[in-house]
């Protein structure tokens, strides 16, 4: 089910629009290459029976596909800026015959209303997969993200890192490249991280994967 909410940022909506209209179809096909990490989080979401679980920026819900056949007893929502990307992973959810245990919504990360999108306001799980580097305003969608854990909750993210233990030649090109898709790695991710779960009382663990190409962290409530 796809409800899609008024009040989005309308200017990055059309951006990501523009950027995934024609590449939606190629997305997943080319992405598995240098997305890392992402299979690693589903594995670690430890979602059980009655667990409720959100994505945040859901792309073309790879992750929510993926996520939905390794916890069957669990029912996901995700919600994304991109109508374009929405289309794509609502055509995919059905295919997938996941239509009554994966919810979507069209919303801002940075200021998104949980409720009005999925008839839920907090969520056990949380997640966002290369989200936070396409995120203008990325700290506010961690705030807002941390509004919806629930009492004990998990929040969990994979991103780009610093590449600080791969050859400097290796990170500028990658750094470039990924700028021609408004992409750029968070490099003060950490610290934001940190004052998050010290002003709401989370647990931070953060943890450097592949030499740095990508950087994990969960918040634990």
């Amino acid at each position: 089910m796809l409800d899609r909410t008024d009040g989005i940022v309308a200017d990055h909506g059309a951006r990501m629009d523009g950027i995934y209209r024609s590449q939606r179809h190629i997305y997943d096909a080319t992405r598995k290459y240098y997305l890392l990490g992402r299979d690693r989080l589903i594995r670690s979401l430890n979602a059980g029976a009655g667990c409720s679980v959100l994505e945040i920026g859901c792309g073309t819900g790879r992750n929510l596909i993926a996520a939905a056949k390794a916890w069957p007893e669990v029912h996901f929502c995700g919600l994304d800026i991109s109508a374009a990307m929405l289309e794509t992973a609502s055509e995919a959810v059905v295919k997938q015959g996941l239509g009554s245990r994966v919810a979507l919504a069209q919303a801002d990360a940075t200021r998104f209303d949980a409720g009005r999108c999925f008839g839920r306001e907090m969520f056990d799980r949380i997640f966002l997969s290369y989200t936070l580097s396409m995120i203008p305003g990325w700290e506010l969608a961690i705030d807002e993200a941390a509004d919806a854990l629930a009492p004990g909750g998990v929040m969990h993210i994979v991103d780009f890192g610093q590449q600080e233990r791969l050859p400097k030649l290796f990170r500028d090109g990658l750094f470039a490249w990924l700028a021609h898709f408004h992409v750029q790695p968070r490099g003060d991710l950490k610290p934001v991280l940190e004052d998050v779960a010290q002003r709401r009382r989370l647990t931070l663990e953060f943890t450097p994967l592949y030499r740095g190409y990508a950087w994990a962290a969960t918040l634990r409530g």
